[in-house]
C-alpha cells in the first residue's frame, strides 16, 4: 500500500477537525438564524452543516483506505452570536476561504512528498471549495445590495429557503 507521509497525514487530520468544526459553526449560524427570524438563511446554513460533515466523512473514508491512522481531536466551542445577517455570511466567507488555503496546503505538502494519490484525491475538494467561496460571495453580495431594506433582504432569505440539499459524492475507490 502507498504510505502517506507524516506531515501530509498531520496536515489531513488537521482537516478533518477543520471540516468538523466547519459544520459545528453552521449549525451554530443556523441556530442563530433562526432564532433571530431569518428562517430561508436558517436553512441554507442548516445544508452547509451536513456538507460540512460530507467532506469530513470524506476525509476519514480517504485515509482509512489508505491505511493511516485518523486522531480525531476536541472540536472547538463555535461563536453563537452575531451582530446581523450581514456578519453571519461575511463570516461564512471568511471561513471557507480559511478552509480553502487549508486545503491548498495539504495539496502543496502531498506534491512535496511525490504522494499523487492524495493530490488526486483533494482536487476533488479544491473545486468544491471554489463552489463554496462562490455560494458564501454571493451571498454577501446580495445581502449587500439590498443596503438594509428589509423587504430586500426578506426576499433574500426567502430565495435561501429554497436552497436544495443535494447528496455529495465524494469521490473514492471502491
Amino acid at each position: 500500500m502507498l504510505k502517506m507521509k507524516p506531515n501530509v497525514q498531520k496536515l489531513m487530520n488537521e482537516q478533518i477537525n477543520k471540516e468538523y468544526f466547519s459544520a459545528y459553526l453552521y449549525l451554530s449560524m443556523s441556530e442563530w438564524l433562526m432564532q433571530n427570524g431569518w428562517i430561508g438563511a436558517a436553512h441554507w446554513m442548516n445544508i452547509q452543516y451536513h456538507e460540512e460533515l460530507a467532506h469530513a466523512e470524506g476525509f476519514v473514508s480517504y485515509m482509512q483506505m489508505r491505511g493511516v491512522p485518523i486522531v480525531f481531536e476536541g472540536i472547538d466551542k463555535p461563536k453563537a452570536e452575531w451582530d446581523s445577517l450581514l456578519q453571519v455570511f461575511e463570516e461564512a466567507l471568511a471561513h471557507e476561504e480559511m478552509i480553502s488555503d487549508s486545503i491548498q496546503k495539504i495539496v502543496e505538502a502531498a506534491r512535496t512528498a511525490g504522494d499523487r494519490a492524495a493530490e488526486l484525491f483533494l482536487d476533488w475538494y479544491i473545486l468544491e471549495q471554489i463552489e463554496e467561496e462562490t455560494a458564501a460571495d454571493n451571498n454577501v453580495l446580495l445581502i449587500k445590495r439590498a443596503d438594509g431594506d428589509m423587504r430586500v433582504l426578506v426576499a433574500v432569505d426567502n430565495e435561501m429557503a429554497n436552497r436544495v440539499n443535494e447528496p455529495i459524492v465524494i469521490p473514492h475507490i471502491d
